[in-house]
């Protein structure tokens, strides 16, 4: 196994136990306990994950970019039952923008069964994904986010966004504040996320409850401009005002 699998599987594991021991680890990746705390330090100096005496659990949120192959892993369970969620208020036939977000790759997993739907994304993961499929996806262009390798951003992905309206826009961010405001890592796809929502009907932000209270840098936008909040848990005793107009718990 590669280090980056091991990355990736140690995050997945920490994804679903919140805190493990090395020994628990060396068992469930069947590797030797040196090599899994070199991983773990490496982890650990990247901001992704805290090492104590014998384990480890993942790191407070910092306003760190983390990885995709590692994000999709962060609160997995959470996410992929708010894309559930999330589906129910799509239609067939529609057109939805998807930002880079693991969150909207989970709704893009299920978007197939859907029917007749018509995707616009800057995310290269999803764009991998629906290829795989019968369903019509465009691709925004752009240039590689040296950030967030995973994304298309810049000039050419807002011109293109700049022409085109959805139905809907589904899209994440890193952190949520109890005066409703939410903010994200980088200024280039909280630009792109600005004209998704711009030009959909209904703007949709998926957003766990592991982000609340959260800080990152840069604004995004406020809950009292979109139209759904699809989250994990009841949010109304976290907010002041405004409170979300609708919110949908998964």
């Amino acid at each position: 196994m590669y280090k980056c699998e091991r990355e990736d599987e140690i995050m997945a594991l920490l994804g679903s136990t919140e805190y493990a021991t090395v020994e628990y680890l060396v068992k469930k990746i069947n590797i030797s306990a040196s090599s899994i705390r070199r991983d773990l330090k490496n982890l650990e100096e990247r901001g992704l994950v805290i090492r104590s005496y014998g384990g480890v659990k993942l790191a407070e949120a910092t306003g760190k970019h983390i990885p995709f192959s590692l994000r999709s892993h962060e609160n997995s369970v959470q996410k992929k039952q708010m894309a559930k969620v999330a589906l129910k208020l799509l239609h067939p036939g529609e057109t939805v923008f998807l930002d880079g977000s693991s969150s909207a790759y989970f709704v893009s997993e299920l978007l197939p069964a859907l029917g007749g739907v018509t995707v616009i994304t800057n995310s290269i993961d999803v764009m991998s994904l629906l290829s795989r499929y019968d369903i019509k996806a465009y691709c925004t262009g752009g240039v590689i986010s040296g950030d967030n390798r995973a994304v298309l951003v810049g000039g050419y992905t807002q011109e293109f966004l700049q022409k085109l309206r959805a139905d809907a826009a589904l899209f994440s961010v890193q952190g949520i504040h109890a005066d409703g405001s939410f903010f994200d890592c980088y200024a280039e796809e909280v630009a792109v996320r600005n004209l998704m929502m711009k030009n959909a009907k209904r703007k949709i932000l998926l957003c766990d409850s592991s982000k609340w209270g959260r800080a990152s840098t840069f604004y995004q936008g406020n809950i009292a401009d979109i139209d759904y909040l699809v989250t994990d848990r009841d949010p109304a005793p976290f907010f002041v005002e405004p409170t979300p107009k609708k919110y949908v718990i998964a």
